[in-house]
């Protein structure tokens, strides 16, 4: 089975976004560089027009080449509407809600509703293959890194202090240790740095 990287970029202090879903700029080194990364047009998951520099095209390149399926909360999958069924890596997308997919929501998308972490990474892992799952961070990733069920936490920390807002790991309960870092990467105005988490 793939490994479980639980990814997301994030402010030094912590955040995802601010506390309005907004993430300022905290994305702007995605479009600063002059390395195409994705598909580039504008139907695409990613927005298309993704330029980095050198240094981060070395590493965000193959990490999403790699991706087989993402994990993500409702949350985030209602305020990007699901990528418009078009996600930035892998083909596969499972999506931790309550609710279900909204009728008639992009039928040939392969995306997969279910209402526990647990079922998320299962559905997710099973549709990945040997390929890496991918779970956005915030609060589902939280949950899912405290069920003990993340292999890997990758940061790109955006050299910016937000104070409040969406924390990387959601409300998490009691402390997790993690590895020393095996991935220190420098690119402009962010830094990608990979943990294993230590069971």
């Amino acid at each position: 089975m793939g490994t479980v990287i639980m990814h997301s970029v994030a402010s030094v202090d912590g955040f995802i976004a601010d506390a309005n879903d907004d993430v300022g700029p905290l994305h702007d080194w995605y479009f600063s560089g002059d390395v195409p990364i994705g598909a580039d047009d504008a139907h695409s998951g990613t927005g298309g027009g993704i330029r980095v520099s050198r240094a981060s095209a070395a590493y965000v390149g193959p990490m999403w080449e790699s991706i087989g399926a993402i994990v993500m909360g409702r949350t985030l999958f209602d305020l990007v509407n699901g990528w418009e069924g078009r996600p930035p890596a892998g083909g596969h997308v499972v999506v931790v809600s309550h609710r279900p997919k909204p009728e008639g929501w992009h039928p040939e998308a392969s995306y997969h509703f279910v209402n526990d972490v647990t079922a998320a990474i299962e559905e997710a892992r099973k549709l990945a293959g040997d390929r890496t799952v991918a779970v956005n961070a915030g609060e589902v990733g939280g949950q899912i890194l405290a069920a003990g069920l993340v292999d890997e936490v990758a940061m790109d920390l955006v050299p910016v202090v937000f104070g409040s807002g969406k924390r990387y790991f959601g409300a998490i309960d009691g402390r997790h240790l993690l590895e020393d870092p095996h991935v220190v990467i420098q690119g402009d105005r962010v830094l990608h740095l990979k943990f294993k988490v230590r069971h």
